[in-house]
This record gives C-alpha cells, structure tokens and sequence, in this order.
C-alpha cells in the first residue's frame, strides 16, 4: 500500500517543479523585457545627450550599493533571498549647522565634507536637468531588479554537495 502514497507524492513534487519552473520562466521573461527597454532608454539618452555626456567618466569615484540582496538558509536546507533597498533617502541641510557666530583666525584649511551614509541619486551624476529616457531607464533597471527578486514563498537553491 506505500506504493500508491509515493506515486502520488513524486507526482506532487513533480507538479511542483513545474509551477516552480514556469514561475522561474515568467520571472526571466519579465526581467529581460526590463532590461532590454532599460538598454534601449540608455542609448536614447546618450543619443539626445551626446556620446561622451552618458559614459563611464561621470560616474561618481565613490559609488555605494543602493540595492543588497540577502540570503538566508531555512530549516529545511533551502536559501531564501531577500531584495534589501538602502534607507530611504533624506534631504541635504541647508545652511549653517551652527546658529552662533565664531571668529576666524587667518586663514585655516577647511575639513572636508564627511560622505553622507545615505547614497544619492546616480542621476545626479549626469546633471542636474537629465532627459527624460535617461529616467525612464533608471526606472527600468529598478522594476527589473524587484521582479527578479523572488517572492516570499519561492525558496530556491537547496544548500549541501551535488
């Protein structure tokens, strides 16, 4: 009588592989739709900006992540991966940080500004008046790295030698 009860849990489990799979297919289908209209909105940025105006050289020299993807092992030895967005980003003070006055004594080096723990816009590094393709390629890249993101009850890699 076990032979019935484990045809039907492979036949589970095979019926699961393949909801898991066709999932895993729409997900890369969604992804590359992203990219690829990301990929074409850059180039039309660069296209209205000029060559050299969109490239390489007006990256920031300090760039940090604003995306981290987080991985955990559940108890049944499976990872689960989390899409982890950098904290919500405040706006710059402007102004004097110190309300009272002070006297300068001739003429002393002043400190540079301390890098702000929250990142910026990459956007910014490109001007300040960016057209219109270049955020829609932002935004692109962004929607493609939340639908590659899986969802909470998709576990995916089982952890252990192959």
């Amino acid at each position: 009588m076990a032979a019935p009860d484990l045809r039907a849990e492979l036949d589970s489990l095979l019926l699961q592989l393949l909801r898991d799979l066709e999932e895993l297919e729409a997900k890369r289908a969604a992804l590359n739709a992203r990219v690829e209209e990301g990929w074409l909105s850059l180039s039309k940025a660069r296209y209205a900006m000029g060559a050299k105006s969109v490239g390489p050289l007006q990256y920031a020299p300090r760039m940090d992540p604003q995306v981290c993807v987080c991985t955990s092992e559940t108890q049944n030895g499976l990872q689960k991966f989390r899409v982890v967005r950098a904290s919500a980003q405040t706006p710059e003070e402007v102004g004097p940080r110190e309300t009272a006055l002070r006297r300068r004594k001739g003429f002393t080096r002043t400190p540079e500004p301390e890098p702000s723990p929250v990142p910026q816009d990459p956007l910014n590094w490109f001007g300040i008046l960016v057209p219109h393709s270049l955020q829609q390629a932002q935004a692109s890249f962004r929607e493609g790295e939340w639908t590659c993101s899986p969802g909470p009850n998709l576990d995916l890699l089982p952890t252990g030698s192959t």
